[in-house]
């Protein structure tokens, strides 16, 4: 119920506390310059309040039902295409998001310009970190040794390749050629070494898109495998619900996104031919501002159609409240004052609608907007 509903009915409320003290009020005696005769009569208030018959029903005048803003549908049978409930979550797409992760165990380091931060916008390529290797003491003393006897070789292969080189008109052209072929081996062997020792793995952005979820903070050792940053494009985002039953995923014709009193179309990407958790995932997307609007791995619910049509009469949701036992019921109007109670059964429809297939009638009145208003009256 809104604020102006909500007072609306204390309105409605405060009149009929009011009318209750007048009725049980000391009587009053009319003076000579008095009319008393000139107020309305507690009767009269008392009409113009809503209140609760002992079978249940409700008396409410037409002054009441505009205060209120009532709104009734004459109701009308049909066939209704099949739906069922899918619990479902909010999921990225593989061509528009990716994970950055730690590719060797090493330390985080920030870039130029920091670390990014949640929600920030990067693009594909981006540098959003750097990985500096870390090794332990006996492992680093071994490259340093390795690299101090590649040194040594390299300046012994050198001055070998200047002495041939002195003497190239005497000596053979095979053994200048390995001489120097043993120099630039021992080069880029030793230029591999340093580089190893110094390297730092850059981390990048996937894609264009948003940071969705950071878990990187200067000076962090990581594992190779340790997710850092989740990226995507919250406009491409999808949502997979998932179906017990696998029969159901090939019948399927339209399907809906439920949010709050909102439905949002989608459309169906494909279904998975295995299952998981005992149940088959399918994917959907749908309208690019309503799944920015969404986050990732938010649980949602999906309503899904079948091509099969079954009989019942559609009824906005709106129209459904509880009654005694928790149980569902609509309240529909008899006159033009009153209002009854109907328990009714129903199944999904699109989100935004019911499947009535018990409790009520082709043809009659139903509240539609308003109707916990109604269910309040005492």
């Amino acid at each position: 119920m809104n604020t102006s509903q909500r007072a609306r009915m204390g309105l409605l409320l405060a009149a009929l506390v009011v009318a209750g003290s007048i009725t049980f009020s000391s009587p009053s005696w009319s003076h000579e310059d008095h009319d008393h005769d000139e107020a309305p009569p507690p009767a009269a208030l008392l009409r113009e309040a809503p209140r609760r018959q002992a079978d249940g029903s409700v008396l409410m005048p037409r002054t009441a039902q505009q205060q209120l803003r009532l709104r009734t549908l004459a109701v009308q049978a049909g066939e209704w295409s099949q739906a069922f409930d899918l619990p479902a979550k909010v999921v990225m797409d593989p061509n528009a998001g990716g994970r950055v992760q730690a590719a060797l165990a090493g330390r985080v380091v920030a870039g130029r310009q920091g670390l990014p931060s949640l929600g920030q916008a990067v693009r594909q390529g981006q540098v959003l970190a750097h990985i500096e290797p870390t090794t332990g003491s006996l492992e680093q003393a071994s490259l340093r040794a390795q690299q101090a006897e590649l040194r040594a070789a390299l300046h012994v292969a050198e001055r070998r390749l200047a002495r041939l080189q002195e003497l190239a008109d005497t000596v053979a052209r095979k053994d200048l050629e390995a001489s120097a072929a043993d120099v630039d081996g021992l080069r880029q062997r030793l230029s591999a070494l340093n580089s190893g020792l110094s390297r730092r793995d850059a981390l990048v952005a996937p894609v264009s898109g948003v940071i969705a979820s950071a878990h990187a903070v200067a000076g962090q050792v990581v594992q190779p495998g340790d997710t850092l940053y989740e990226v995507i494009d919250p406009r491409r985002q999808r949502i997979e619900a998932l179906v017990r039953d696998p029969g159901l995923a090939p019948r399927i014709g339209s399907a809906h996104l439920v949010l709050g009193d909102t439905t949002v179309p989608l459309r169906q990407v494909g279904a998975a031919h295995a299952l998981r958790d005992q149940a088959l995932p399918v994917v959907f997307s749908g309208d690019a501002l309503a799944m920015s609007r969404l986050v990732l791995g938010q649980s949602v619910k999906v309503v899904v159609q079948t091509r099969q049509a079954l009989p019942g009469i559609a009824l906005p949701r709106s129209a459904l409240v509880k009654g005694a036992g928790n149980q569902d019921i609509a309240w529909v109007q008899t006159a033009p004052d009153r209002f009854e109670a109907r328990w009714v059964t129903h199944a999904p429809l699109d989100g935004a609608r019911v499947r009535v297939t018990a409790g009520l009638k082709a043809g009659e009145q139903v509240v539609v907007q308003g109707a916990q208003l109604v269910n309040q009256v005492r």
